[in-house]
């Protein structure tokens, strides 16, 4: 089961909605736009188009955002009077912005360049930066004092502190060592990897060097580890003895003697302790323990620049739909675009502790590790979320003061199905801001954080992938927080919804894209020579335009809303439904712990059915139907009303955690799911073959 999207199916919620949601009444703090709380319910005397949640003026004057339009309007004789027109500004001189950008992050590099942006009309081959060079680790290890770099915790209830200092000592006897090993830039080091120090030791150690860095957890089987290190042919594998899971302690060596065996390019194996006191390297060929690995002189980190498009990452799509694509990210694009989204778009800087909940297989690991560069302390957490109890992160977000919170979608609705109140039970103080990610955050989701975790809180929905390696759309320090809504399109993106002809549109759904160049496109897939599968994955919808696949709206308040996946939309009688619309409407019922939706081939049209996993001892009956069909009407309209509703014990997902629509569609519909290794629990796509109740 996936570590990261298994626990939600495992935890035993409990059966009582909040009962501290009343407890927040009060006079609004300053910045506030007034709200009243009655009966669990937010009611806003304006409607919902008013903010849940608006920064106070001296918070905008204060941020590194508000700085940037000062220095736009200096530099520029250009006078920014909100983000909407400092975002049309950046796309509107996407070169001046990103050059600006550069200088206003201050990237450490051997030079700029005096060229901006290559063959700026070419959607792919666009080219940023060409002459620029540059080290990452550099970027990211400014910092070299006594200040906490890394605060590293796990379910064990183990907290270490890495200072800046001791993380460029580690760095520097890794890289001495990798360098021993053969290790040259371009050469790829892959680590089966818990999201603890180790990790984030070895990728900026592969950075120094420009090797380049890829992972997974070690909760992936060995197909699914093969499946994507087998692809890149690793030099040397960096790997965990084991982890830690809802206080289960899982060895992970009979796996590694298979990943070691089984990729023929490895000529080291470097493994670390994480379960037991001494990692085990017997039965493994040309393993070293980390601490023999590490046992050198060297004091220095050599960092060696190389261009902006050298590759720093390989990120690995879901690979649900055959072997996983291998998606090749720059050095140059993923620096310059997480320091933007950090620093401009969250306001983080020295001062902040950020945490996000990840594992090393999702890329908001490898966005999380980018904050170093700002010089901020890392939270990293390794296990469940609700390990040894439901509150385990709340009390660690008071513990080591964490500022900025990150986790899923996913996340916040259980805890609200829980029944957690971390407002009344938790110091949450130092936390100003909220980001989730993952999947659509309900709008319902928003009442509950604003309700029962921090009034006075910044909640950043925010939208991107692994595609990119970061974010289209996400949160603004500067704006207002609108339920239900994504702030922002991201500075530099020229962020679009369009319909099926290409044109733009407001106020209705359609394909979310980009349409002009970005630093953190791919440089494309592995093993894609003539760049064919990279052109077809993100460029065959609209010639020259970005598009992955997310259904989306531009708001009237310049934010957006994802209903979901383009490619699971539904469409019966030809209205298009995102399957987002159905789920949050599904999450308001007390006895569904979560669902999954589908269109039906039927009778020359399609129908919706909708899957779903029901608390511990409960079976649908007509009255849970009839509950479910009404509280989606209510709320949506008679098309979205599911057709068959069936209880199901498992809902598929991917190794990272989100529910697989399209491999379902293709059971249901005797279509063949190409590659079942993808998915956490493969197993439990038998449930949907041959149901009685999709024949009627």
């Amino acid at each position: 089961m996936s570590r990261f999207g298994g626990f939600f199916g495992t935890f035993p919620f409990r059966r009582t909605a909040p009962t501290c949601a009343v407890q927040h009444l009060g006079m609004p703090q300053k910045g506030w736009q007034a709200y009243i709380i009655n009966d669990n319910k937010v009611r806003r005397g304006k409607g919902m188009s008013s903010p849940l949640w608006q920064p106070a003026q001296a918070a905008i004057d204060a941020s590194q955002l508000n700085a940037m339009m000062r220095r736009i309007a200096v530099e520029h004789g250009v006078e920014l009077n909100d983000y909407a027109e400092l975002h049309d500004w950046s796309v509107e001189h996407l070169e001046t912005f990103w050059s600006l950008w550069w200088d206003e992050a201050g990237i450490l590099a051997d030079t700029k360049g005096a060229t901006i942006l290559e063959r700026p009309d070419a959607m792919p081959g666009a080219r940023w930066f060409p002459e620029a060079r540059l080290n990452v680790a550099a970027n990211l290890l400014q910092r070299r004092d006594d200040h906490a770099a890394l605060i590293v915790r796990d379910e064990r209830q183990r907290r270490r502190i890495i200072s800046y200092r001791e993380l460029y000592r580690l760095v520097a006897k890794l890289a001495h060592s990798l360098r021993q090993s053969g290790i040259s830039p371009g050469d790829r080091v892959a680590g089966f990897v818990p999201n603890s120090e180790h990790a984030v030791i070895a990728m900026l150690a592969c950075a120094s060097i420009g090797a380049v860095w890829s992972s997974c957890s070690p909760d992936f089987g060995f197909h699914g580890v093969l499946d994507r290190f087998g692809q890149i042919q690793p030099k040397v594998l960096i790997a965990t003895d084991g982890y830690t899971w809802n206080g289960k302690p899982i060895d992970t060596h009979e796996r590694l003697v298979q990943i070691s065996e089984a990729i023929d390019s490895l000529n080291q194996v470097i493994i670390f302790p994480f379960l037991n006191d001494e990692p085990m390297t017997r039965g493994i060929d040309k393993a070293v323990s980390w601490d023999d690995y590490l046992n050198n002189e060297a004091e220095d980190v050599v960092f060696e620049p190389h261009p902006f498009d050298h590759p720093l990452y390989i990120l690995y799509s879901s690979g649900t739909t055959g072997a996983p694509k291998c998606i090749v990210h720059s050095a140059g694009g993923t620096l310059l675009q997480h320091l933007k989204e950090h620093r401009l778009h969250t306001d983080i800087d020295e001062h902040d502790v950020l945490f996000y909940y990840t594992t090393c297989g999702w890329m908001m690991w490898n966005w999380l590790v980018s904050g170093l560069a700002c010089g901020a302390s890392l939270v990293l957490y390794d296990g469940s979320p609700f390990a040894p109890d439901p509150d385990v992160l709340w009390r660690i977000a008071e513990r080591d003061g964490i500022t900025v919170f990150g986790t899923s979608a996913k996340y916040i609705s259980a805890c609200e199905k829980e029944g957690l109140c971390p407002g009344d039970t938790f110091d949450l103080s130092s936390l100003r801001a909220i980001l989730s990610t993952g999947s659509a955050l309900a709008h319902e989701s928003f009442d509950y954080v604003y309700r029962d975790i921090k009034q006075d809180v910044l909640l950043a929905s925010i939208s991107g992938g692994t595609d990119i390696v970061s974010c289209f759309a996400l949160g603004c320090p500067i704006r207002p927080v609108y339920r239900g809504q994504l702030q922002c399109r991201g500075l530099g993106m020229a962020v679009d919804v369009l319909d099926d002809n290409g044109q733009p549109l407001r106020g209705d759904k359609g394909e979310l894209v980009c349409t002009r160049p970005f630093p953190s496109m791919p440089i494309g897939f592995w093993n894609d020579p003539d760049g064919q599968r990279y052109r077809d994955a993100y460029f065959a919808t609209f010639p020259g335009i970005w598009a992955h696949g997310d259904y989306a709206e531009i708001t009237p308040q310049d934010g957006l809303i994802i209903h979901g996946r383009s490619d699971a939309v539904l469409n019966p009688g030809g209205v298009r439904i995102g399957t987002a619309e159905i789920y949050r409407q599904v999450e308001k019922v007390t006895g569904v712990l979560e669902s999954l939706c589908i269109g039906q081939e039927w009778d020359d049209d399609v129908r919706v059915v909708l899957f779903v996993r029901l608390r511990d001892g409960l079976t649908l009956d007509d009255a849970l139907c009839d509950e479910i069909r009404r509280t989606i009407r209510a709320n949506t309209t008679p098309r979205h009303v599911p057709a068959r509703i069936i209880q199901v014990s498992d809902i598929p997902r991917t190794l990272s955690g989100k529910i697989v629509e399209l491999a379902v569609r293709n059971v249901v519909h005797g279509q063949p799911v190409k590659n079942r290794e993808a998915l956490a629990n493969p197993d439990a796509l038998s449930l949907y073959e041959n149901l009685p109740e999709l024949r009627k």
